[in-house]
């Protein structure tokens, strides 16, 4: 038996906006033309991690998560607006360490660069979240909060809700939302998040909020003179789902396969993508090593990079 928010949200929520989802296809559809085929990877996506879920109903994470819940330093009550307040900012913190180290950490880059496969930004691009999460482990993110008191299934319910906020914010046809942005993630700072502009990558990790993003440097405000190119900095051709979910996973094995040092092996593993042994590379700090030098444009560099 599902426990009562997880039945809320699949019983109600999910038909709603997925229901919400087709509507702004359609919409787009008559106004500009849309992307069907990749919305049906999306919706593949989406009920093969709730299979995937129901099927495995924990992480590999899940020990490091009782351990700590065994050895919290105290218990802590939703019984007033403190308690939910540290929940509340506590998440935002985790969400964030875990975002930014699915886009600077391989191993999670694996799972996460699938939600960052669509090339075109949209509702139903937000379904695409790729179903390999539990196995990776994101969940030890959240560990301090257990850790602090809060029952996991609160944590987690919590997350849940983070989650479902971030739904609306991948709609491209919301303009800037004044004094907003300062302080929330909103569809302008998610479209630079999602964006593979060289200036625009690994930025705007937050869920609800922005203000880690802007404590620890990551913010980047979403300019007029410089369209969002989405997708991965090496665009996403095919419209088979299997080769969507896998390719990064297959290309870490191949990696592996390859490496002739200890070294090699933690670096494919741990250190960011394009990372490799000898040379640079193409993480994002090389690319942008490499246009500062040979001093061209950084939309040239993009386009070297992503033909």
């Amino acid at each position: 038996m599902l426990p009562p928010l997880e039945r809320f949200l699949l019983l109600f929520v999910l038909p709603a906006v997925v229901l919400a989802a087709v509507i702004e296809a359609v919409v787009l559809w008559r106004q500009q033309g849309y992307d069907w085929r990749a919305f049906w990877v999306s919706m593949f996506d989406l009920f093969a991690r709730i299979g995937t879920q129901i099927l495995l109903p924990i992480s590999i994470a899940a020990p490091l998560i009782r351990l700590a819940y065994q050895h919290r330093i105290g218990h802590v009550a939703l019984d007033g607006w403190v308690a939910v307040a540290v929940l509340f900012f506590g998440q935002e913190f985790c969400y964030y360490w875990y975002h930014r180290a699915a886009h600077r950490v391989r191993w999670f880059w694996c799972n996460h660069a699938v939600h960052h496969s669509p090339n075109e930004l949209n509702l139903a691009a937000a379904f695409r979240i790729g179903f390999a999460g539990r196995l990776t482990g994101t969940s030890l993110f959240y560990v301090p909060l257990v850790w602090l008191g809060y029952e996991p299934r609160v944590v987690f319910a919590t997350l849940s809700l983070n989650l479902l906020y971030q739904f609306w914010i991948h709609a491209t046809w919301i303009p800037k939302l004044g004094w907003m942005e300062g302080i929330f993630n909103t569809p302008s700072a998610h479209r630079v998040h999602h964006a593979a502009n060289l200036d625009y990558l690994d930025a705007n990790y937050g869920g609800v909020l922005v203000i880690f993003d802007r404590l620890f440097g990551t913010y980047v405000e979403e300019r007029a003179d410089l369209p969002c190119r989405y997708g991965l900095v090496h665009p996403v051709t095919t419209y088979n789902p299997f080769k969507v979910e896998f390719a990064q996973w297959l290309a870490l094995g191949r990696d592996l396969a390859s490496a002739r040092s200890v070294r090699a092996v933690w670096g494919h593993l741990f250190m960011p993508p394009g990372w490799v042994p000898e040379g640079e590379g193409s993480t994002t700090e090389a690319l942008r090593r490499r246009a500062a030098v040979v001093g061209v444009e950084r939309e040239t560099v993009e386009e070297t990079v992503a033909g």
